[in-house]
């Protein structure tokens, strides 16, 4: 017969770190903190521009489903 538990916490939920700061590929600077962001259902999207040498991109970052 299997078991199933359920762990409650007091604690509040931390964010996960999506990854590191982001390197320019250009000039090799270290970006601080995206300039936007967009949410979707399945995925967060983040603009990026280099303050040194003006290089733009966007990283995307999946969402996973939470159990309840």
């Amino acid at each position: 017969m299997p078991a199933i538990a359920e762990f409650q916490s007091d604690l509040p939920l931390r964010a996960q770190p999506l990854s590191r700061k982001p390197i320019c590929k250009i000039c090799s600077d270290q970006m601080i903190s995206a300039e936007a962001s967009v949410l979707s259902e399945t995925e967060v999207s983040y603009l990026w521009s280099c303050d040194t040498c003006g290089y733009g991109f966007v990283t995307v970052h999946k969402i996973k489903p939470v159990c309840n």
